[in-house]
């Protein structure tokens, strides 16, 4: 990946990834502003102000906002983390000054029509009720809540329907004033496109951010614990985590190989085990989600009320033999696998200016895949261990279970396996 970083006199950062053999470009504007960065009674706003972004500006209407960028075949879309905002449209090569243009004008111009607020608050109403009534999307909530209790990064990135409720164009528009400065965002472009043209124009268009001034953001700190929601359902859904790292930890890489190793695909132990041998599961896997200060490592399984009871000890099993044995068959698959990912995605422009994006926001700067590889190839059996006693060691279990609950385990017994 051959990105370059470019700052502005009012210090927007621009990373510009030339691919010339490709017939497209995306690109995307990261601000350092998520949910963790809200107060109690903001909980959900910055969802809310991604959404009302796309709602209408000084010059274009909400439906002109979608048409200018449809009318060329072009995507445009957000997402709010825990931790950014990212907003980018992906459009042939020649139409890229048209992303830059709408994408300044969104982050720059809303808004925030009364009539567009009270429709927008309606769609994010449907958008709750739709994930709490998902029980394999509600559970990842309450495992976040049982992880991080009281904390801004343990509350949902959508927030509560009584909150959204509230929320008025001038808590919109000011959170938007205070967060949404030059100094806090990058604008990044991977695709086939002229870099000093690009540079230019993003030069130009953004002359609006403000300075950016120093905002509060809440440590995130790992407790553990228990959230359990008792539905008449065919499924138990099941979270069992414990804590994680955040991205600069030494042990980062040694964590992900774990991750792979023990629920990262077909291969992996509890896929084999629980699935393949014991047909106790349809769906099992694990995930890691750090943050620049923490992190959760957490499985997640999908599984039958009578076979709940069963599950718990044998992931417990598989975990505390990954702390005493790892073959070295197992790290070169992981480091196969995790190779693949990473070179298969640098085919995409979107894909690499998530990549980009996201390293600019953690590390400050772009992160070569050779250097990722030579950290993944550092990782050895001895340190795949060590990390699982680390994780094991720290006796914080977190729990979140919806559906018919009767044959689980009580939270202590469980945390004891472990």
């Amino acid at each position: 990946m051959t990105a370059e970083v470019t700052i502005l006199d009012n210090g927007l950062r621009i990373v510009t990834d030339i691919m010339p053999h490709v017939e497209t470009a995306t690109v995307g504007v990261w601000t350092d502003v998520g949910s963790r960065h809200e107060q109690p009674h903001q909980n959900g706003l910055s969802h809310m102000l991604e959404h009302m972004a796309f709602k209408g500006t000084k010059t274009r209407s909400a439906r002109d906002i979608a048409e200018a960028i449809e009318d060329v075949g072009g995507y445009l879309n957000a997402y709010t983390s825990r931790e950014h905002t990212t907003y980018y449209a992906r459009l042939l090569k020649e139409d890229l000054p048209l992303g830059v243009n709408v994408l300044a004008d969104i982050l720059q111009n809303s808004i925030f029509d009364s009539q567009e607020l009270e429709r927008e608050r309606g769609v994010i109403f449907q958008e709750i009720g739709q994930a709490n009534d998902t029980p394999d999307d509600i559970v990842f909530d309450y495992f976040q809540e049982a992880a991080f209790p009281d904390q801004s990064v343990g509350r949902p990135i959508l927030g509560t329907i009584d909150l959204v409720n509230g929320f008025s164009r001038d808590e919109l528009a000011g959170y938007m004033s205070d967060h949404y400065k030059a100094q806090q965002m990058v604008v990044v472009a991977s695709g086939n496109f002229n870099k000093d043209d690009f540079i230019a124009q993003v030069g130009a268009s953004f002359q609006n951010l403000g300075p950016a001034r120093d905002m509060a953001r809440e440590k995130a700190t790992y407790h553990g614990g228990a959230l359990l929601d008792e539905r008449d359902l065919e499924q138990v859904n099941l979270l069992i985590g414990f804590e994680g790292v955040p991205f600069k930890d030494p042990d980062f890489y040694a964590a992900q190989i774990m991750s792979m190793i023990l629920g990262g695909g077909m291969s992996s132990r509890l896929f084999q085990e629980l699935r393949e041998k014991r047909g106790l599961v349809y769906s099992i896997y694990n995930f890691m989600q750090s943050y620049v200060d923490g992190g959760s490592f957490a499985i997640h399984a999908g599984t039958g009320p009578d076979q709940v009871k069963e599950l718990i000890p044998v992931v417990a099993e598989e975990m505390h033999k990954l702390s005493q044995s790892v073959s070295m068959d197992e790290i070169m698959r992981a480091r196969a696998q995790m190779r693949a990912g990473m070179m298969m995605s640098l085919e995409s422009t979107t894909s690499r200016m998530e990549q980009l994006g996201r390293q600019m926001m953690i590390f400050g700067r772009p992160v070569p895949h050779t250097e990722i590889m030579a950290h993944i190839n550092q990782v050895d059996d001895v340190a795949v261990m060590r990390y699982m006693d680390r994780m094991l060691d720290q006796n914080k279990l977190s729990l979140a279970a919806v559906g018919p609950l009767a044959n689980l385990e009580d939270y202590d017994k469980i945390a004891a396996r472990y």
